[in-house]
């Protein structure tokens, strides 16, 4: 059987993950380490991409080429946009736009430059799977994040999203930048800094691939505040039992 790769971008988002696998075993490729086993009897890869479209879209080649996975899957946390969107809820993406590509005037802006095409959709069947296992985390969500620390990040009645995500090789952290992706796609609900490197990727390969994102902020004046306290308290206990749930809901 082949494996599926699960991926996130920062430590903090991939060591609950690490500690759920059976007959784990790291093999090293590049700069990268990738942890091979099994969850729920189901074989795994992890691996830490590091921050940026660029650093995900190697490690995501890695995946394909060295580990011949069936699908790749990405988690982590990134910046709310849309409104409604708020730290603590799930967006599950169905598509991706990296906001800063812009080769105008030889090609349209977003479009990707060769390709024909600015967005790029994830695979319908895993997202609604994640999307599931995403709702079913937040209906349950005092099992795994005490009431006291939702309460102190201001986490109240947290939903899944599911749409457009937005990529892009910044940390949106002010309220102007963050006003301007809305006006410029007002579809957008969240927006971080790999995922659509790795749908490019997949897209290419003819790999499947899906992406769910814990919000950690709203991109805004406050973010940098919020992004930290979110990372450190809650992002790791969302990530593994969010995939711990949907490799179990995947055994049958």
């Amino acid at each position: 059987m082949r494996p599926i790769a699960i991926m996130a971008a920062m430590q903090e988002e991939m060591v609950g993950l690490t500690s759920a696998l059976s007959d784990a075993r790291t093999i090293n490729n590049g700069s990268r380490q990738f942890t091979t086993g099994t969850v729920h009897g189901q074989p795994v890869v992890l691996v830490l991409s590091r921050i940026g479209k660029v650093a995900a879209a190697t490690t995501a080649t890695a995946l394909v080429e060295r580990f011949d996975v069936s699908a790749i899957v990405f988690t982590g946390v990134a910046g709310g946009l849309a409104s409604g969107v708020n730290v603590g809820d799930m967006v599950v993406a169905s598509e991706f736009i990296q906001h800063d590509m812009d080769a105008s005037p030889l090609f349209a802006p977003l479009e990707i430059p060769l390709y024909g095409r600015a967005v790029f959709p994830t695979d319908a069947g895993l997202t609604e799977s994640l999307r599931a296992a995403a709702q079913g985390l937040l209906n349950n969500l005092s099992q795994w994040v005490d009431r006291d620390t939702l309460h102190a990040l201001n986490v109240q009645s947290p939903k899944v999203h599911s749409g457009l995500v937005l990529s892009g090789d910044r940390f949106v952290s002010t309220s102007a930048e963050s006003q301007a992706l809305q006006k410029r796609l007002p579809l957008a609900l969240a927006v971080e800094m790999e995922g659509a490197a790795v749908a490019q990727v997949c897209h290419d390969y003819d790999v499947p691939f899906a992406a769910v994102r814990t919000i950690s902020d709203r991109a805004d004046d406050a973010a940098t505040t919020d992004f930290s306290r979110f990372i450190h308290e809650v992002a790791s206990r969302y990530t593994s039992a969010l995939m711990g749930a949907w490799m179990a809901s995947r055994r049958g």
